[in-house]
Parts: C-alpha cells; structure tokens; sequence
C-alpha cells in the first residue's frame, strides 16, 4: 500500500486507494509538528504503509533532487521505526503526489471553511472540532462509488498495512559532532564522553528528550541521560584512557609547559583551571584556547588578561578572550585609580563615604541652568561639604 502525505496551512493528511483521510492542526510546519503529525497519523490508521510519498518541505527533505533526494535524518529515523519507505515526490511534480493536493482541497472545504466563523482557545480544542467533522468526512457515503472512504478503507487498504510497532517513535533530532581532545561532544552547550579511541573522530549524536546516544558508523559508542545546557561536562569512567594517556602531546603537563613559556599569570591561570575540574581533561578545551590566544594578541597582552582574570576569578577562556577584546587589560581597575592619589585605602575610604553625602549636589546639568544658578548650587554644595567634613 502507498500513503500520500502532504502538510498545508498546518494541517496534514494521509490517504491510500480509499481516499480516506486523516487531518490535524499544528502550531507549525518545522521538523517536530512533521513528525509528531506523522506518528499521529499511523496511530488513526492502525497500521504503516510500505511507502510513503511526502512533498518536499525542508523539514522532512534536506535536498530535493530528481534523482537522490536527501531525507532528513529524523525522517528516516522514524521509517526506519516503523518498517517503511520515504519516497519523496519530484521537484516541481505535483502529479507525483495528486492524491493529498486533492485531498488538502477537500479538507479545506469541507472542515477548514465550516470552522472559519469559529474560535478556540487552545490547540487540543481546535484537532477536537476537526476530528469531529473528519468523522463526518470519511463516513459519507460517495455518489460515485456508492460507499464512505471508511468503508472503502476496510475493505481495501487495512489489509495492506502493516502492523504498528510495540511502541510509537520518540522523536529525536540527529547532530553531526567531531570528539574533542578531551574524548568529550559538544551537545547544546554540554559535553558527553565518548571513548577516548574515538579521538578526532567524527560522530552522530542522536537526541531524545531525556538521553543522548552517540553512533559511530552506525554503532552506538555512548548513552549518557540528557544534561540542561550549563557547560559542564557528563564523564564515563570507562570512556577515559589508562593513566589519562592523550594523543597529539596534549597532557597536563605539556599545557603548564606552554603557559610558563608566556608568563607566570598564564601559568598560574592554566593550573587553577585544570585544578577546579572534576577531572583535569575536562579543562584541556579551556587551557588549549587560552594559550593559542598568544598568538593573535602577543605574550605580554595575554600575561595582562590572565592576570586581571585572576583577579576576578574569570577562570575560564571565554573572561580572558572577553578581557582581550574589550581591551581591559590595559586599564587599570576601578579602585586602583580611585586610589592613586590617597596615601592608604583608609583614607580613600573615608573621602569616598564623605563625598557620597554631597555627590548629588555637584553633579548638576549646567546647559540646563543659567550661571547665576549653578554659582548659588556650587555654593551650597560646598557648604553642605564642610558639614559632612565636620560631622565625620
């Protein structure tokens, strides 16, 4: 049996030979409502098709193409699920899927145009008022056939499905990922060990909503439950090498060594980050990009940004990489300019607790006032400072 899909105006529809139809609204046309309307779609059915013809929205078809067209990995993914086929129609053929354009006119006029007056308040309550009239469609009886495209179905098309699997597909994206030198995959802003042979290699990572599995050449490598995006890392331990043995040189040592070889701050730096990890591999990608960052910016712009990281506990790549393009390595912070000119942070302490009970009278808007009046708020102000000096 073949089955016919199409998605239009978030509504989409299923037929076969019996032209009987499923139909739902969504919130949009992206690649979870496509592949949501599709699980959905078999369910109303009771079965699977042994092919499905789908138009070619970018969600379902990266690349259209006459003769390879690329499916979408999560498209194929959930064929794969229930035993089926993605056949996506030709470009710029509608021919190819006549059956849902038909259809998708039918579903207009005869449930899209009796609840255009309508309104709801909710998604669920729209599919509710539409599965009520799709009812109505599929149970009346045709003039030209003289039976319902429910009829039709049973008799026709139900004993061509195949049978549904134990359980629907749970949807999940697929992300092409490169191991990093700390055998960790970046996934939405979290790191997941792979084993460490798999270093530099290229790998698929498969996203649910509560795991993350990680393939490679159609294997699964890894499984970790699915983390929130907080950079931190989810290690295995029989994902690490004996020792910590890494590839390429990079070894905690090798990384002091290159930092002493800029500066003391870079050093120090360096060994407060990979001593605040849970395990020191962890703080290879930030140490690695803190020392490349000498190249572009030179040895002494770099010591001055790991020294005013330390200095605020900006023990991470992405404060010294900040530091170094904001250029606040070479100001001076704040209080040490407040302090140049007083003999001890004492009295700059007590000049600055002082001047904040008259602040607000000296710093006045003179181009909105005339000199008479800022020579009587100066005068003021001064006297509200000896005040304050006295009573202090």
């Amino acid at each position: 049996m073949r089955a016919d899909i199409g998605v239009r105006y978030g509504q989409a529809t299923l037929k076969g030979a019996s032209n009987y139809t499923f139909a739902e609204a969504t919130w949009t046309q992206t690649l979870p409502d496509w592949i949501g309307s599709h699980v959905r779609a078999m369910a109303f059915f009771g079965g699977v098709p042994g092919q499905i013809v789908s138009g070619n929205l970018k969600s379902g078809v990266t690349k259209a193409c006459f003769y390879e067209p690329k499916v979408n990995r999560t498209y194929a993914d959930l064929a794969a699920h229930y035993d089926t086929a993605v056949v996506p129609a030709r470009p710029y053929k509608p021919r190819d899927k006549a059956k849902v354009e038909v259809g998708v006119q039918v579903v207009q006029r005869w449930i899209a145009a009796r609840l255009r007056g309508r309104r709801f308040f909710s998604l669920a309550e729209l599919n509710a008022a539409i599965r009520e009239l799709l009812d109505g469609l599929n149970g009346k009886v045709t003039r030209h056939l003289g039976a319902s495209r429910r009829d039709l179905f049973n008799e026709m098309d139900r004993p061509a499905l195949k049978p549904l699997p134990a359980e629907p597909y749970e949807y999940a994206e697929w992300q092409e990922r490169r191991v990093g030198l700390d055998y960790h995959v970046e996934v939405d802003r979290h790191y997941y060990s792979v084993p460490y042979q798999l270093l530099k290699k290229r790998l698929w990572a498969r996203l649910t909503a509560k795991t993350v599995e990680i393939f490679h050449d159609g294997q699964r490598v890894a499984s970790h439950v699915r983390t929130s995006a907080n950079r931190r890392h989810t290690t295995v331990p029989e994902h690490m090498p004996a020792s910590h043995r890494r590839y390429a040189g990079w070894t905690p040592a090798e990384i002091k060594r290159q930092a002493t070889r800029i500066g003391p701050n870079t050093a120090t730096l360096v060994d407060v980050i990979l001593r605040e990890r849970t395990h020191p591999e962890q703080g290879f990608r930030s140490c690695l990009g803190i020392v490349r960052l000498a190249k572009p910016h030179g040895r002494d712009a770099l010591e001055a940004a790991c020294l005013r990281a330390l200095e605020i506990h900006g023990w991470s790549y992405k404060s010294v990489n900040s530091i170094l393009k904001n250029n606040l390595h070479r100001r001076r912070p704040e209080r040490e300019r407040r302090m140049q000119r007083f003999k001890s942070a004492g009295s700059a302490q007590r000049f600055l607790s002082t001047h904040a009970a008259v602040y607000n009278q000296f710093a006045v808007q003179r181009h909105l006032i005339s000199r008479r009046t800022l020579r009587t708020f100066r005068a003021a102000a001064f006297n509200g400072w000896c005040a304050a000096v006295a009573a202090s």
